[in-house]
């Protein structure tokens, strides 16, 4: 029974393989198209694709071509092919206008520069296009069912790019060590914290403000150490207020006591 059933599975993948194959060589587009659909059917993206683009060209434009270019993007998408499946998606959606899957069109073609968006330690380029792309989307559909998606996206997108501005304004901290200048640091923190008021990193990026002026203010000529002390312990406020109990409460004590030692010699 079980040797039954190898054979005719063998029999099924041979003939499978033969109606791929001589779709491949047929100049019959009807033909192409059926094996074509029959490919993604079965989840073969990479055939579908190889035998659909042997003549997309010849079949864009025709009345029954929309389900299958339809397909054919979806397929590259599966495939991850997203910058190919972007453009095909787009120009779906162009292309077919009035189509009921015009609207899934704009979306997975928005989604795929998403799809491209690398790790955040990374040049953001393709991040940022991906984000203009999805809200171009979110505008044109406002009221789109797949208006969820597209906002968890702009979500994802978003907090990546917050937190490579963090890690870029916490960076001149740390490169402060050797440059000694954290006047660069604070103004970076302070941009960071402008253009992200709502941010998960405010708690971090408030210590860094401190940390920042701190090493400013204890490492100053006499001239300007006064004042950069007085300013240390407004950053100091600044981070207890924004929260009392922050993870950094022990170091920034710490670090207040030698402002408060250091400032004793001007009220003396």
């Amino acid at each position: 029974m079980n040797k039954f059933i190898y054979i005719l599975f063998g029999v099924l993948v041979l003939s499978s393989c033969s109606e791929y194959q001589k779709a491949l060589k047929s100049d019959d587009v009807e033909y192409k198209t059926t094996v074509f659909l029959k490919q993604v059917e079965k989840k073969k993206y990479s055939k579908a694709t190889r035998l659909f683009e042997q003549y997309a060209a010849s079949y864009r434009g025709k009345a029954q071509s929309e389900n299958a270019f339809f397909n054919y993007a979806h397929a590259l998408y599966m495939n991850k092919q997203y910058i190919s499946a972007a453009y095909q998606f787009e120009s779906f959606a162009s292309s077919y206008p009035k189509s009921p899957k015009a609207e899934e069109a704009a979306f997975l073609g928005a989604e795929c520069y998403s799809k491209t968006s690398p790790m955040y330690s990374l040049d953001q380029v393709d991040t940022e296009k991906g984000l203009n792309k999805i809200q171009a989307f979110i505008n044109k559909y406002p009221n789109s069912t797949l208006l969820p998606k597209a906002n968890e996206v702009v979500k994802q997108l978003t907090e990546k790019l917050e937190l490579k501005a963090y890690e870029i304004a916490k960076q001149y901290n740390t490169i402060g060590e050797f440059t000694r200048d954290y006047n660069a640091a604070v103004k970076a923190l302070d941009n960071f914290m402008f253009n992200y008021p709502g941010s998960k990193y405010k708690e971090d990026a408030l210590f860094y403000k401190y940390d920042s002026m701190y090493k400013l203010a204890v490492n100053s000529v006499p001239a300007k150490k006064e004042e950069r002390l007085n300013t240390t312990k407004v950053y100091y406020q600044n981070l207890v207020k924004f929260k009392a109990d922050t993870k950094y409460l022990e170091k920034a004590n710490k670090m207040l006591e030698k402002v408060d030692k250091e400032l004793k010699q001007y009220t003396n």
